[in-house]
């Protein structure tokens, strides 16, 4: 009994702290799901698709590159397809957009918005998923970023257009996934990984993104390509 009042005092146990933890973490991805699927449907949008093709590519970019990610660590079959909450909210968000209608001239903003907040949570949740499967901070921060930009490359695929990620006329968008998965990867590394650590990666993440599309930071080109 006395050791029961001990715990009480002194403050929730670990598994509550692991099982909050859990639930932050997945809410991450849900938020991360929702973006990215946003971002798709409004890509669908600007390139006049019908409701089966604002589906696709809001699926496709929400999911993609989980999918990936969970095939390269043996995760198998990738948690898209065992968990039908992440497919549900992204033909959700998909079905809202198509109901609201939204102009194309108004899909600039809020897609760029979108696609940052879903770059930065993913590259987060993304690292954690292969930190958990027993990989190294250096792989596990790599497909941190091959979680946060592959739904983005699937999607431009789709929709016609060369990926974001290999367009030298493009602002900075890997980059910033690379920064927010070695951040987290840092923090998994030195056991300092909690959820209000990992939300900050992914903000900083977010912010790096949105200042490289703000003031145009693009990565350097080789000097035969600036001739």
């Amino acid at each position: 009994m006395y050791v029961g009042v001990l715990v009480t005092l002194a403050g929730p146990s670990v598994s509550e702290l692991d099982s909050a933890v859990s639930a932050v973490h997945r809410g991450g991805e849900m938020m991360g799901v929702v973006s990215f699927a946003a971002s798709g449907a409004l890509v669908a949008v600007r390139k006049r698709l019908d409701l089966f093709g604002m589906v696709v590519l809001a699926c496709a970019t929400a999911l993609g590159g989980g999918i990936v990610r969970d095939l390269l660590i043996g995760r198998t079959p990738p948690a898209a397809f065992t968990d039908l909450t992440y497919l549900s909210a992204s033909i959700v968000t998909a079905l809202v957009l198509y109901f609201i209608a939204p102009s194309r001239r108004l899909t600039k903003g809020p897609l760029e918005i979108a696609d940052a907040i879903g770059l930065g949570l993913f590259c987060v949740t993304g690292t954690v998923i292969a930190d958990s499967a027993g990989l190294g901070a250096p792989t596990a921060a790599l497909l941190g970023m091959t979680t946060a930009i592959g739904g983005g490359v699937i999607r431009d695929v789709l929709s016609g257009e060369v990926p974001t990620v290999l367009r030298p006329d493009q602002d900075l968008y890997a980059i910033p996934a690379l920064f927010g998965a070695a951040a987290t990867a840092a923090l998994l590394s030195f056991d300092l990984y909690r959820a209000w650590t990992g939300l900050l990666a992914a903000a900083a993440a977010v912010g790096f993104r949105l200042l490289a599309r703000r003031y145009q930071w693009h990565a350097p080109l080789a000097r035969h390509a600036r001739d």
